[in-house]
């Protein structure tokens, strides 16, 4: 047997699961960056282990991976894939790939004590899921069974984390969670900086880029591919010349992976590599073609691999030193997996280049913030809770010294000592009927069951009546005038709607926070300098945002405000319907 020594972290990771699973049946979660070595913590759980274990993955190159490295460390595993031709279930450790087992539960019947499931971020909620039907069989014959799932990438778009609560004190998914809690993190900068994985130089490919940051997304924040393929379409000297670039910076490369947006896209990159060693793989490249091209790209027989979403994960040419990315992402755990696929170690690797040619602007160094990106300009920022200091990371928005000028959290992540979210709301939608805080796209009240009117309903019903009228605002200005804060609202046409503050007691102070700066601000939760006079707030005007649509009522000198709508994304905003009376 192969003298195998695990690095400090692997020996944490396993740790973390040991200790865990000696206090609780919860289910858990390790994260481990791509590169890091999760097969020798999989084959270490596995010799540690006193009963049976079960390891689960999608693909057969990560089942292969896996029960190889358990065969270093302890008794060679058995293998049920049949992607591999192996049907074998009765060994101590017994490594699976999920589709093969699911469609064999009587073949499952022997308890066993721990499920190890290696990128766990695939497994779904739903019970008619492959993984869900396995793991309620597997409970049926051991309910006290241990789940542990081991990614790279622990966040999914359109479900968000996918555990309920991390080690660190933060809230993760309280919705539908697949996963208990996370037991240990680990970055990947401290690989990169103790030499475990390879340097990697980042770069946005300005010289020649796509923009697709053009396109509207649906409403999981992701593009269609028809729109990309219509962008893509007009943007015939763009691929060129990214392809052109790709060719001259190959030359001294050894392997190079171009991530393309489409099946269609990758074809015309394709022709434009003609001449080149290349070779294309998709979803509907045949499994015994596509085992072929692996292989003749791992012996480097081929230099170019041109692919469509489909290297992300389970794929390992540790010789790969060239990440060029030509597709679109919301998501930073796609992004981090596409440039792990360069960040192996390997003889005559001193660094990898990795282009991003779509204009991502993710960070490799972040984790996920556990929302969609708002914007291309957005990046992750700190923000103290100011009811218990817990440090939220949101998206938001930087000015040139690293200053918070907007944030766009919602609700603090930190979790309180009884391990219950903390209440406290940076942006909150109010009850009408008992004036409770809740999330700004809830329904439902939170405390007392009242049903919150969308924005758009409640606009209906209001400017149904008469004496209303819809404010569109384009723009706020903020001025002092002999110790009354005056906001003017403007609209597209010019016309205005003034607000006015006295600010002489400090019961008019505290009415100024509550409808005013609160409501305004762009950085919620965050403490302003002390504020005194009306020159105070003009002088931080910046730290303010307008609404985007007031409604106004009429009265006998003018126009009351009603109500503000900030983050509106609605009917009302582009309708150019006359709504006074």
């Amino acid at each position: 047997m192969t003298k195998i020594h695990l690095r400090d972290y692997q020996h944490q990771a396993v740790e973390a699961a040991i200790n865990h699973f000696r206090q609780s049946n919860e289910s858990a979660v390790l994260v481990l960056p791509t590169g890091a070595g999760k097969s020798l913590v999989i084959a270490e759980l596995a010799r540690v282990a006193r009963g049976r274990v079960l390891v689960l993955t999608h693909v057969k190159e990560l089942v292969a991976q896996n029960a190889e490295k358990v065969g270093l460390l302890t008794r060679q595993a058995g293998i049920y894939s049949a992607g591999l031709g192996q049907k074998q279930s009765q060994d101590k450790t017994v490594v699976a790939s999920v589709q093969s087992a699911a469609r064999a539960l009587d073949k499952f019947h022997a308890p066993f004590s721990l499920v190890i499931i290696d990128e766990c971020h695939r497994v779904s909620c739903e019970t008619n899921s492959q993984y869900q039907q396995l793991l309620s069989h597997l409970m049926t014959i051991n309910p006290k069974l241990k789940i542990l799932g081991l990614t790279a990438t622990p966040y999914r778009l359109g479900i968000g984390w996918i555990y309920r609560h991390h080690y660190h004190g933060r809230i993760g998914n309280t919705e539908k969670p697949v996963f208990d809690k996370c037991i240990f993190e680990l970055p990947i900068r401290p690989l990169i900086k103790n030499g475990y994985l390879t340097e990697p130089n980042l770069f946005d490919g300005l010289a020649a880029q796509y923009d697709f940051g053009l396109l509207s997304k649906d409403s999981q924040g992701q593009l269609t591919e028809i729109q990309i393929n219509n962008l893509l379409s007009h943007s015939g000297r763009a691929t060129k010349a990214i392809v052109n670039q790709i060719r001259q910076l190959a030359a001294h490369r050894q392997g190079v992976i171009i991530f393309a947006a489409t099946v269609r896209h990758a074809r015309e990159v394709m022709s434009l590599l003609d001449g080149e060693s290349v070779a294309l793989i998709t979803a509907e490249t045949p499994n015994d073609e596509r085992d072929r091209l692996l292989k003749a790209f791992k012996r480097r027989d081929i230099k170019f691999l041109v692919n469509v979403a489909v290297l992300t994960t389970g794929f390992d040419a540790p010789h790969v030193d060239f990440i060029a990315i030509l597709r679109p992402t919301e998501s930073v755990s796609l992004y981090q997996q596409m440039v792990g696929r360069g960040l192996r170690l390997a003889e005559n690797k001193t660094e990898c280049l990795v282009i991003d040619y779509a204009a991502n602007g993710f960070d490799l160094y972040y984790p996920e913030i556990g929302q969609a990106k708002p914007s291309s300009k957005s990046v992750p920022v700190q923000v103290h809770c100011p009811q218990c200091n817990f440090a939220n990371i949101f998206w938001g928005l930087t000015d040139e010294d690293g200053d918070i000028i907007e944030h766009f959290g919602r609700r603090c992540q930190g979790l309180t000592s009884d391990n219950e979210q903390c209440s406290y709301r940076f942006r909150a939608r109010i009850c009408p009927d008992c004036g409770a805080e809740n999330d700004i796209a809830a329904r439902i009240c939170q405390r007392c069951d009242s049903t919150l009117v969308d924005p758009d309903t409640r606009l209906k019903q209001v400017l149904n009546k008469q004496y209303h009228h819809l404010f569109r605002c384009q723009d706020m200005l903020l001025s002092a005038d002999n110790g009354i804060l005056k906001v003017t609202y403007l609209d597209i046409e010019g016309n205005q709607q003034v607000q006015e503050f006295r600010m002489e007691t400090q019961a008019q102070i505290r009415a100024l926070y509550a409808l005013f700066i609160h409501t305004h601000s762009r950085t919620p939760g965050l403490q302003l300098p002390k504020i005194k006079r009306p020159e105070d707030i003009v002088a931080m005007a910046d730290r303010f945002h307008h609404p985007d649509l007031m409604l106004l009522k009429k009265n006998k000198k003018g126009w009351d405000i009603i109500q503000q709508y900030f983050d509106y994304q609605g009917r009302y905003q582009t309708d150019n319907r006359e709504y006074a009376y």
